[in-house]
């Protein structure tokens, strides 16, 4: 793996919180000293770290993450400055600098936002600084969460065009099935077709994070629709990113599939954005769409559903309800109920004007 490779690596709480509620210092400290490695050897990182809630609620005295989000949001402010600091003091005795970006799901769903976290995270890596990410759970609600931070990882990839997701956790990889409840179960070591390995997923998780193995194997498909290839492996392990990167058969590897990498507009649209509804089409419109490059027309439509307007981001469903494709749409779900099925002449005689032939134009949807 060549010298210049651009990597995310992202660390759960999971890994860094201790039984008794404090940081990890040595755990720490050797996650940091990889990533001084790697920086030394010319390749640009971009770390990706929970924590902030986990050493919150240690200063709160509390055992576990509260259920009421505003507790969680006060847990967050107390615990992110902690957990920026211990990074800022690591990185400094090895002669390095961090920066603490702190994002919402808002930043990168309004593009001029988007577009400006990733100039800002390209910039402090020309600095040759370590960029720290967290979600910016202090402000955050539900509309505007990524949800965990292996999603958010992903999104982070796709934003500065990564060749690598690491995401270290407290095991070794994905299994064919529960280690902690069967013993037999096996260690996979690679994986070319993530969809044969989505129902072994655990949605498990630890009482002072978000995330399972369910979350990586989404956030796996996410950044391997852009072409990034993702490791999984136990950051308890002696260089275990070192070794990840030296070639070596650690963890669980999950390769992109062979498509062509999108365009950075084309990953804002299909992963950035939130779908705000659904638009159901019929075979021969799913075909068009996927096998033809053809943009969606009211002809298409067969049902839709949720509550959208103009330039929101909309899920394309077939017959069985999967969900193939997202774009940006050209009518609000009130207009698109009274025109689906309709061919586009009449679209001006139904709504009294037509502004586009298109319901969603080629340019604007991605096949997920």
């Amino acid at each position: 793996m060549a010298n210049g490779e651009r990597l995310v690596v992202k660390v759960g709480s999971g890994l860094l919180r201790d039984p008794g509620g404090g940081l990890r210092d040595d755990v720490v400290r050797h996650i940091v000293r990889q990533i001084v490695s790697l920086r030394d050897a010319g390749r640009e990182v971009i770390l990706v770290s929970s924590g902030a809630i986990a050493l919150g609620i240690q200063v709160l005295g509390q055992a576990s993450i509260p259920k009421a989000i505003t507790h969680q949001q006060a847990a967050a402010a107390i615990g992110q400055g902690h957990l920026i600091r211990i990074y800022e003091d690591l990185f400094a005795d090895f002669g390095k600098k961090a920066a603490q970006v702190l994002l919402t799901h808002d930043d990168l769903r309004v593009r001029r936002r988007y577009l400006n976290a990733r100039n800002t995270l390209l910039v402090l890596l020309q600095y040759g600084v370590v960029p720290v990410i967290n979600e910016n759970d202090t402000v955050s609600v539900d509309e505007i969460r990524f949800g965990d931070n292996d999603v958010l990882a992903a999104m982070v990839c796709n934003l500065v065009d990564a060749d690598r997701l690491i995401i270290l956790t407290s095991v070794d990889g994905l299994y064919t099935a529960d280690p902690s409840l069967h013993p037999e179960a096996r260690l996979i070591p690679r994986v070319d077709d993530i969809d044969s390995i989505e129902a072994l997923a655990s949605s498990a998780t630890h009482a002072t994070g978000k995330g399972g193995m369910a979350t990586k194997i989404r956030a796996a498909r996410m950044a391997g629709a852009t072409g990034v290839h993702t490791h999984i492996a136990n950051g308890f392990e002696p260089d275990s990113v070192l070794r990840v990167l030296a070639g070596e058969a650690v963890g669980t590897h999950i390769t992109p599939p062979e498509t062509p990498r999108l365009s950075s507009r084309k990953r804002w649209i299909g992963y950035a954005l939130k779908a705000r509804g659904e638009i159901r089409v019929d075979n021969g419109a799913k075909r068009a769409l996927t096998t033809q490059g053809r943009s969606l027309l009211p002809s298409g439509i067969v049902a839709v559903s949720g509550t959208f307007f103009f330039g929101d981001a909309v899920y394309c469903v077939d017959t069985n309800a999967h969900r193939f494709a997202q774009g940006l749409v050209n009518y609000s779900a009130a207009e698109l109920q009274a025109i689906r099925g309709q061919h586009t002449s009449r679209i001006e005689p139904i709504l009294g004007a037509k502004a586009y032939d298109e319901v969603i134009h080629r340019d604007n949807l991605v096949l997920l």
